[in-house]
């Protein structure tokens, strides 16, 4: 989870869902700063199990699934980059398309950068149509008041 306080404060936080059960308990968290390392135990391999290296603590986690997995890892190193400008934890024993170019977070931030774009520019450009009615309207103002004026002359 990641705050919206200044300076941003990121944690981890690691929930277990016991059988039989709809809800998550949470059990252990850390900040961010603390975490050294995360290794991925084996990178040849799909496994849901990794372990994180903290300040002062070893843990040993499961993903549901390997997916799950690769998704937090990418998830764990994008906020990594972002938040932590000193001492960034070592990546270790991970699949390489994890740590790559093309991950989800990077195709979603692209996709989001370039809506966000569009959209900038479409308002842009209807803010110069708005902009370009306004005149004209102004024009169509004045030219009535004098058509007004000089029918009042007349």
């Amino acid at each position: 989870s990641v705050t919206n306080k200044k300076p941003p404060q990121a944690s981890i936080t690691k929930v277990k869902q016991f059988e039989g059960s709809t809800s998550f308990v949470r059990r252990t968290q850390w900040m961010l700063e603390q975490l050294r390392q995360v290794n991925g135990i084996d990178p040849n391999r799909d496994s849901p199990e990794f372990d994180l290296l903290f300040e002062n603590a070893f843990d040993q986690w499961v993903a549901s699934t390997a997916s799950e997995k690769c998704t937090f890892f990418q998830v764990l190193h994008h906020t990594c980059q972002r938040y932590l400008t000193d001492k960034k934890p070592e990546f270790i024993n991970c699949q390489s398309k994890i740590m790559g170019g093309n991950s989800i977070l990077h195709s979603a931030a692209d996709s989001v950068t370039s809506a966000v774009q569009k959209a900038s520019q479409a308002l842009n450009e209807r803010g110069e149509r708005l902009g370009r009615a306004e005149e004209k309207t102004e024009e169509l103002k004045n030219s009535a008041q004098q058509f007004a004026e000089t029918a009042h002359k007349v």
